[in-house]
């Protein structure tokens, strides 16, 4: 079996080399796809430099500017279908998601029968460190949100810690995928479980980074609720085939 986790990354350079050694030393093989959107702060050279150590596990996509969060994992998407890779996880590069828990989002997909596994921070109570607690409730409300618009049984749907099963996104029409920023996560999780696949929450400590800048703003989450009710309408006439096994 093959694993990418994908990292969309802008000014990571405290954190980029943490995370690609933490990876690599996980019990389970996993390579590494870097969407890098043309950070000064020089993310890109450090990743180059890794590269020769970690040759044919780190890859990296090098993007002019910053091109949002969705269009990176579309992106790394697209590149790990055509690479052939079994399962695929995103993550972000600042710690806040655990890189430990990739062996458990990977154990539900692989053994569990998940086909979408979702690191979640509200399915055991809210698992949230250092977050103020207008965000912690901005976050937690917008799943509630989420769940009362779309139907879905997720707790937490905002989360971007995630591993697909190649299916799944051989059977979703990536192209048609239409929110780019925070609301793409929520887009996914929804045409997936529209697509009638099975969407497993796993619990995860959320941390807030530590080093670096967050790219998290009040404004990125009214233009995903905005989408989300977009998005609900557009379903009322699309339809959403189930996966047919190649």
């Amino acid at each position: 079996m093959k694993n990418l986790v994908i990292i969309p990354t802008y000014n990571e350079k405290e954190n980029v080399e943490k995370m690609v050694r933490k990876v690599f030393s996980l019990p389970s093989a996993f390579h590494i796809l870097i969407i890098e959107d043309g950070s000064p702060d020089g993310t890109a050279a450090i990743v180059k430099k890794l590269q020769s150590e970690f040759s044919g596990q780190l890859h990296m996509i090098e993007r002019k500017g910053k091109l949002g969060l969705g269009t990176a994992y579309l992106t790394g998407f697209n590149w790990a279908l055509e690479n052939g890779y079994d399962f695929i996880f995103e993550m972000d590069c600042d710690f806040s998601h655990p890189p430990e828990d990739l062996e458990n989002l990977y154990k539900a997909c692989n053994k569990e029968g998940a086909d979408v596994a979702i690191g979640s921070r509200y399915i055991k109570g809210i698992n949230v460190i250092n977050w103020p607690l207008g965000r912690v409730l901005m976050s937690y409300f917008a799943s509630v949100y989420v769940r009362m618009v779309t139907g879905m049984k997720i707790m937490d749907t905002t989360a971007g810690f995630k591993c697909y099963t190649r299916r799944v996104l051989e059977t979703i029409d990536l192209d048609d995928i239409r929110l780019k920023g925070y609301g793409f996560q929520i887009e996914m999780k929804f045409t997936a479980w529209k697509h009638g696949f099975k969407l497993v929450e796993v619990p995860i400590i959320f941390t807030e980074r530590q080093e670096g800048t967050s790219k998290m703003s009040g404004g990125i989450f009214n233009e995903a609720l905005w989408g989300i009710l977009k998005m609900k309408i557009r379903s009322w006439v699309k339809k959403y085939p189930p996966y047919q096994a190649q």
